[in-house]
């Protein structure tokens, strides 16, 4: 086995970051009591502001510093985030704490090209979702995550890894619960401060301090017994959160953290080998109701570009009530989704979609109600036997036009049948006679003909049966 571990040390400052390009002035404060600062933002530090300082005193050398309350929840929710997303290159995936990952990839390693390739690929992707963490691997869990806290550089394949982790400082065996403070404090009181040195010591002087828990935890980190872990479970449905450090109405900094939300879905999706065709995008005021953005594909998609693009269509062609201080991203019910890509040839169906991708982008600069399709209805006369129908995301395939057998219909009918000189077009096929509609009193009885008007033109017409007669354009073939 191969473990990938993930830490994030900054995690509960960057969970209210990621969302900006240039967050400013900002920091994580402990309590709203006497509130002291745990973490320091990159601007704010380089004011001059430093952790451990109180609110007042680190406003006193920067007036406009936000200070955050830490918001365990929604670092939870981003932690979960990470783990559907890092789902995308292993099945086999566990949280780690509250601020770290395991990623088992050893099954993946020939899919991807190697650990390196893997590792590189998550920075990549850690960088979409706004987010940093210091990486190891290692052949056990435990021991990789202890060398990703220590930010600790082992080669995949190394075989000194056991020697490596012996250098380890002894307080890391606490980070994540496996060895309690006390013990801790016990074996550090008879001058022991690295791993190794615990490990040398005979298992009868453990017992003796107290610690005999250590033997077990350190035989578990270097493969000497089993460690299973709990697999992480992806949700269903997808939700996901994301703050701003500064409420802002312009469309490119509301890109900029859509861009956040959808990488976060790509990764979600890809992990299911499924696509979406419509999410949800709220965005949140300070008093106002959300404004709610109905994103449409057309097709089953999890590709984050297109998504955006739909998104700008969306903003530019929006008047937002308020400035925007927070950001909704929810998706469900997740559809089958073809991943083939870069064939030399075009996949059958693949005008079709780029069709959809163009009325997609239509929908989302115009509005949902700018755009319409037809509808067939059980009826002869051409003027009933299609409907406008607005398009919506719960549309259903069998409400969509079905071809209609062999008859010539053209799909640009008039408003009004316009009269015409006989002579002026030339009939080439026809007539299909039509006699319907005595039931609601609007019976027609007519013969009606493709015909060839001005210009090459192809009409359709029809000589009207009942009197006074005559002849009606009454469509155009494209």
């Amino acid at each position: 086995m191969l473990w990938l571990a993930l830490f994030l040390p900054d995690l509960g400052l960057q969970v209210f970051t990621r969302g900006n390009a240039t967050p400013g002035l900002l920091a994580l404060a402990d309590s709203p009591v006497r509130p002291r600062l745990i973490a320091v933002g990159r601007e704010a530090r380089a004011a001059g502001i430093t952790p451990g300082m109180s609110v007042a005193a680190a406003r006193a050398i920067a007036p406009g510093l936000q200070a955050r309350m830490r918001d365990a929840r929604l670092e939870a929710g981003t932690l979960a985030e990470l783990a559907a997303w890092a789902g995308a290159f292993t099945p086999r995936v566990s949280l780690a704490g509250d601020d770290g990952l395991l990623l088992e990839i050893g099954g993946s390693l020939r899919l991807f090209g190697g650990a390196e390739a893997i590792r590189r690929e998550v920075d990549d992707g850690l960088v979409a979702l706004g987010l940093s963490a210091h990486a190891a691997l290692a052949p056990t869990p435990l021991a990789a995550s202890w060398f990703a806290r220590c930010a600790e550089a082992v080669p995949a394949g190394s075989d000194d890894w056991r020697a490596a982790l012996d250098r380890l400082p002894l307080r890391v065996l606490g980070t994540c619960g496996e060895v309690d403070s006390a013990t801790l404090d016990l074996l550090e009181g008879v001058g022991l401060g690295r791993i190794g040195e615990v490990r040398r010591l005979p298992a009868a002087g453990l017992a003796r301090r107290q610690a005999q828990a250590v033997g077990a935890v350190l035989a578990r980190a270097r493969g000497e017994r089993p460690d299973p872990r709990p697999w992480f479970e992806a949700p269903p449905t997808y939700l996901q959160r994301l703050p701003l450090s500064f409420a802002t109405d312009s469309v490119e900094p509301l890109l900029f953290a859509c861009r956040r939300l959808f990488a976060g879905l790509a990764g979600w999706l890809t992990a299911r080998h499924a696509g979406i065709d419509h999410c949800r995008l709220e965005l949140l005021h300070e008093h106002r109701p959300p404004t709610v953005l109905e994103i449409v594909t057309g097709t089953p998609c999890r590709d984050e570009a297109r998504l955006t693009l739909l998104a700008r269509e969306h903003l530019a062609a929006l008047a937002l009530p308020a400035a925007v201080c927070e950001l909704r991203l929810s998706a469900a019910a997740p559809l089958a989704f073809d991943a083939r890509a870069g064939e030399l040839f075009e996949r059958p169906g693949e005008a079709a979609e780029n069709a959809l991708h163009l009325l997609a982008r239509l929908r989302a600069r115009l509005g949902s109600t700018a755009l319409a399709r037809l509808s067939a209805h059980a009826d002869h006369r051409p003027a009933a036997g299609v409907h406008p129908l607005l398009e919506s995301p719960a549309a259903k395939a069998a409400d969509r036009l079905a071809p209609s057998g062999p008859r010539c219909r053209p799909l640009w009918l008039l408003p009004q049948p316009k009269a015409l000189r006989p002579s002026s077009v030339a009939l080439l096929s026809g007539p299909e006679r039509i006699e319907s509609g005595w039931w609601d009193e609007a019976e027609i009885r007519r013969d009606y003909y493709l015909a060839r008007g001005p210009g090459d033109a192809m009409w359709w017409v029809f000589r009207e049966l009942d009197p006074p007669g005559g002849w009606y354009l009454h469509g155009y073939f494209g």
